[in-house]
């Protein structure tokens, strides 16, 4: 096997899957379609964009949520990449509900915690959005990030669908350039926006193309040591990110429940 058999390759079938994956759970038992969160990055114009191949446009509701220190041109990138969907969109800036939570916590200084705090926000601003539309909240997470534990607990992680969950990033970007996605924003270095100047990859340790090999190969079953040989990584390096899923873990799943009853919801009961 050589090191390339590591790089993820987009399967011929992910459009096709992930558009019967949105209708038939944005379609039904009352949904009326699908509201996305817009960063202006990739993942999020990606899932927009298969939202509203996959449900048409008048079903699909783009919202930015800027806050202070959000770019101008992105704001207004991010205008114009919505309507060139043809999607409904909105913009609802933040800083005054991040100015409320500041006030009442002013001891919350923490830049981490701040932008939880932010993702969160934007979250409950979408859920509230998605009740009164009836819409599901599509979430943009793709699968290194959900690996590696790399988003906001009940922030940005706190969505109903995530119909990207089975794509690497570097699957994102290939998908995004098959359909043609703006080049400014596929190009655009991947950022959660938590704070200035804040990217993926350099609090990752990695750029993307060579941390989603490391990843594939534990998705491959492959020994520490062999991914280690076969990526150029330090043994050290490679064994990291094999604990950080580990200590991640939890914020895949719902939370625990002690066994207490005849049947447990999460244990041994699945309604």
């Amino acid at each position: 096997m050589s090191p390339d058999d590591l790089v993820p390759h987009l399967p011929g079938h992910a459009v096709d899957t992930i558009t019967a994956f949105l209708s038939s759970h944005c379609l039904n038992h009352g949904n009326e379609g699908a509201i996305v969160g817009l960063s202006g990055g990739v993942d999020s114009a990606l899932v927009a964009r298969l939202a509203r191949d996959a449900l048409g446009a008048e079903k699909v509701l783009g919202v930015s949520m800027p806050d202070a220190s959000y770019p101008g041109d992105l704001a207004r990138e991010t205008d114009q990449y919505a309507r060139s969907l043809e999607i409904e969109y909105r913009s609802l800036g933040i800083e005054q509900i991040e100015s409320a939570f500041g006030s009442t916590l002013p001891e919350i200084t923490d830049r981490v915690t701040v932008g939880n705090t932010k993702a969160r926000i934007r979250m409950a601003l979408l859920y509230s959005l998605a009740r009164e539309k009836r819409r599901v909240v599509v979430g943009t997470g793709n699968k290194s990030e959900l690996l590696l534990g790399y988003f906001t607990k009940y922030g940005d992680g706190g969505a109903d669908l995530l119909p990207i969950g089975d794509l690497y990033k570097t699957e994102v970007w290939e998908l995004s350039a098959q359909l043609h996605l703006p080049r400014s924003i596929r190009e655009r270095p991947p950022t959660a926006g938590l704070w200035a100047g804040q990217t993926d990859e350099e609090e990752l340790g990695l750029p993307y193309p060579q941390l989603d090999r490391i990843l594939r190969g534990f998705e491959r079953g492959i020994s520490e040591e062999e991914i280690a040989v076969r990526t150029g990584q330090p043994l050290e390096r490679v064994r990291q990110y094999a604990q950080r899923i580990v200590t991640h873990r939890h914020k895949r799943r719902t939370p625990p429940i002690p066994k207490i009853g005849e049947r447990t919801l999460g244990v041994d009961w699945d309604p």
